[in-house]
């Protein structure tokens, strides 16, 4: 997880219907919003997904930095929000610098919770599943360098998974195939037989934590950024006021109809408006 440094602009009084903007590719940042209504349960909040935009992980870094960048300056010119959450590890290991550049709200990034992982492992052999464009920036081989030096940190792009996420949330099946690759992918590389620590560095990846377990067998921990996010969210706005002046709502980029497959979910997370943007 990253933050900006406030800028001037935060010091002045912020509207208390102003909202928390979480954007993301999907569906994955879901699981940030469901921490963050534990510890904010009166923030209102806008849910952004670029589903125009899906999957971010098979596009290019300069295909993913312009397309953030510019989706969150229209859409922070439209809703004026107090805060910005990139709740996307590809958007955030890509684009946070650029964001930074153009925004001058408070931004918090998501990265790979490779520092917490170091900290739990008892092998010193950690998984880490993400995106093909995650897995390969060099953000992660720094957070490698710092916090896991020493330690055995093996990485496996898992795309089918972002797949097998968005479809349980519309109550499909979930490909046990697209579970079986991941896991294999990181068992199958030197030392995999020793994971005692799996990154989930993706946001859509937790909604499939008991798939995962199942198929890594016991004895094996999963970690992600939501709860560190939520809490880092609360930080920032402490002492500012919370108003809903009407329902919390997602916005999608691409068509609505698959959108509205997802209704039940979204509820579930406190949506209760779908919209296009």
């Amino acid at each position: 997880m990253e933050t900006t440094r406030l800028s001037s602009t935060t010091a002045r009084p912020v509207d208390p219907a102003a909202p928390v903007l979480l954007f993301d590719s999907g569906v994955g940042g879901l699981t940030v919003l469901r921490a963050l209504r534990d510890v904010l349960p009166q923030a209102p909040v806008i849910y952004a997904a670029d589903t125009a935009g899906l999957p971010y992980g098979t596009k290019s870094e300069a295909q993913v930095a312009a397309r953030v960048a510019g989706l969150l300056g229209r859409m922070t010119e439209r809703w004026h929000p107090r805060l910005v959450c990139i709740a996307c590890n590809t958007a955030s290991t890509i684009a946070l610098g650029m964001v930074r550049e153009v925004l001058e709200v408070p931004i918090v990034g998501t990265v790979p919770a490779i520092k917490p992982a170091a900290a739990m492992t008892r092998t010193g052999v950690i998984g880490l599943l993400g995106t093909e464009a995650t897995i390969r920036q060099g953000y992660v081989d720094r957070l490698e360098h710092e916090f896991a030096a020493g330690k055995h940190l093996l990485r496996c792009a898992a795309p089918g998974l972002v797949a097998a996420a968005e479809a349980k949330l519309r109550g499909e099946p979930v490909d046990p195939a697209a579970i079986a690759r991941a896991v294999d992918g990181l068992r199958a590389q030197p030392h995999g037989q020793d994971i005692d620590t799996v990154v989930l560095a993706c946001t859509h990846f937790p909604l499939l934590a008991a798939e995962l377990a199942a198929a890594f067998g016991p004895g094996v921990r999963f970690i992600d950024g939501a709860q560190g996010i939520a809490r880092r969210i609360a930080h920032l706005t402490e002492g500012q006021a919370f108003a809903r002046t009407g329902p919390d709502r997602a916005v999608f980029t691409g068509g609505l109809e698959a959108a509205r497959a997802l209704a039940p979910a979204l509820a579930a997370h406190g949506l209760e408006a779908i919209e296009a943007f």
